[in-house]
């Protein structure tokens, strides 16, 4: 699937997402946001712990670098193989259950696994399968999770959110690690020790559950038509993707960083085990470091962001984790790799809260969880992927080379990535578009699900306006083809170079009437752009036409067809 690049000119000026909140905590002031956000730091705080002590657990189950960064790997690779179907799912069923769903999952699987690490039983081919299983869980359930945001708050409100969300995993990521690695060095057993923690973990989803049941949902969008099928809805989801080039530049820029940080992640603890000489403690400590200048980057990102462009903040951040990088790879006192990581996690936080922010502003309501299901899966794969050849590497040669490789490909990289530009030009108005007149109603018994369907817009435009028309009308052709067209065409008459004609075919009826849905203000806009060029007081005349099928005398009849010549 080609990439679009955005447009990178001079006139390009950053998105003005500025919140119109001073201190970024006005969102925790609505009541449903602040209990989701205190139930999900718990639970977030019971994750991390359980990662420390897993990661710990397995470092003295298996003394291979590759198994111990498979850990990483089984966190991300269910959302690298799930996100489209989890993001589908999301916009398809009810949100609401569907969370409460993959919350008892998390909790029945952290559950079975704690109680297989008490009696002993658990094996490093078994802790990874457990650890996919229960991020299994998460990778279905982070799309409709991110995708309740603006269900939630304001739109004005959604880049304070996304930071707000940020802290609190990372709040998370500064407590848990350390308190998971305090819980295992507490205990004579580590599996004693990881059994606590992986126990403590399942009751922390009890919270989130809680919030969810008592939750009265009201969708912003809701389809009048029947819901589309998962295939269909992955299919649409792919080619919203396809024809967004602000979409792609967040997905672009998500797998790049993630990739080569990862090494970061998935190597940690064979820093503090095999070079640092620490116990589970001092890797708890390190990972909090990463977590706590995370936590300062959620509480202070909204200032930054209203000073410094979404590019530079990325390239910031990428600079410093090259550094962060190459200062595990070389060096050997915790004095100087734990402000080191503080300031990491700075930098990351920096960097993944700004694409999640991209995401969330340039998608409308219709395609919102599919958007972020592919983000995530973007994200995560680059994890997955990235920890696994990172892994490799030190296995097979030594992990400082592992760190340094990922350093420098990060640093090479980044002035190819940065053509891909995120968050620029004014906030898009996704605000479904209010139609003035009805859909047209099909003729006879025809059913919706019939097609091909192909609508034709006719145009008069005049030839000193045909330069102007065409550059506007190829805007209008990705509108098409992200609310469902399958293919798109402008034609010019041969015989009067005046008249033009713009074909669209969509799947069937019932898509044609869907794209209707999916028009949003900002759509709206671009296509009166075009109709403001055609000639004369009538708006362009438009037709549908449905493919032609042989079908057999009695039953052209029945359709209220006549079948005679």
């Amino acid at each position: 699937m080609p990439l679009e690049t955005p447009d990178s000119t001079p006139d390009a000026v950053p998105l003005q997402v500025t919140s119109t909140s001073q201190n970024g905590f006005a969102p925790l002031r609505i009541a449903l946001f602040r209990d989701r956000w205190i139930a999900s730091t718990v639970s977030s705080v019971g994750t991390w712990m359980q990662d420390t002590a897993g990661t710990w657990l397995m470092t003295t189950l298996t003394v291979s670098p590759l198994l111990i960064a498979l850990m990483q790997a089984a966190a991300s690779l269910p959302v690298l193989i799930l996100g489209l179907l989890a993001g589908a799912t999301a916009d398809i069923f009810d949100r609401r259950r569907l969370l409460i769903f993959w919350q008892v999952w998390m909790l029945v699987s952290v559950f079975v696994l704690a109680v297989l690490t008490f009696l002993g039983h658990v094996s490093p081919w078994g802790l990874l399968a457990f650890t996919f299983l229960l991020n299994t869980g998460s990778a279905m359930n982070n799309p409709a999770w991110q995708a309740i945001v603006p269900e939630l708050v304001p739109k004005d409100l959604i880049p304070d959110t996304v930071s707000l969300n940020a802290a609190s995993n990372n709040l998370a990521r500064a407590v848990g690690p350390a308190l998971g690695g305090l819980m295992v060095a507490a205990f004579k057993r580590v599996d004693a020790g990881a059994g606590s923690v992986f126990m403590l973990n399942a009751v922390s989803f009890a919270g989130v559950i809680w919030v969810l049941v008592n939750w009265k949902r009201v969708p912003l969008f809701k389809s009048v038509l029947p819901s589309e099928r998962i295939a269909g809805s992955i299919r649409s989801g792919l080619r919203y993707v396809r024809y967004s080039p602000a979409l792609q530049s967040s997905l672009v820029r998500a797998f790049t960083f993630t990739f080569f940080v990862s090494a970061v992640w998935s190597l940690l603890a064979v820093v503090a085990n095999r070079d640092l000489h620490q116990g589970a403690l001092g890797y708890g400590i390190l990972n909090g470091s990463l977590g706590l200048g995370a936590v300062v980057a959620a509480t202070v990102l909204g200032r930054v962001r209203r000073r410094f462009a979404a590019d530079r903040i990325i390239a910031v951040a990428t600079v410093y984790m090259v550094v962060t990088l190459v200062v595990l790879a070389k060096v050997r006192f915790p004095a100087i790799i734990i402000p080191t990581l503080i300031f990491a996690g700075f930098a990351w936080t920096s960097t993944m809260a700004t694409l999640n922010t991209s995401v969330q502003l340039a998608v409308p309501a219709w395609v919102q969880a599919r958007a972020l299901g592919t983000y995530l899966m973007t994200f995560q794969g680059g994890l997955a992927l990235g920890s696994i050849t990172w892994g490799f590497v030190a296995e097979h040669r030594s992990t400082p080379v592992a760190l340094l490789s990922a350093g420098a490909g990060l640093l090479v990289t980044l002035p190819l990535v940065h053509r891909f530009k995120i968050l620029q030009g004014k906030v898009p108005d996704h605000t479904p578009y209010q139609w003035k007149n009805p859909a047209p109603q099909l003729a006879g018994e025809s059913e919706a699900t019939a097609g091909p369907v192909r609508v034709s817009v006719e145009y008069v435009v005049a030839v000193e306006h045909y330069a102007s028309f065409t550059r506007v009308i190829h805007e209008l052709r990705g509108v098409r083809l992200r609310d469902g067209a399958i293919r798109w065409g402008i034609f010019r008459d041969a015989i009067d170079p005046e008249r033009l004609n713009e074909t669209f075919v969509m799947e069937s009826w019932l898509d044609y009437l869907r794209s209707r849905e999916r028009v949003t203000a900002e759509d709206a806009a671009i296509r009166d752009r075009v109709y403001a060029m055609h000639k004369g007081d009538e708006r362009p005349r438009v037709s549908h036409q449905i493919y032609a099928r042989e079908i057999a005398p009695d039953i052209a009849t029945g359709h209220g067809l006549d079948p005679q010549n």
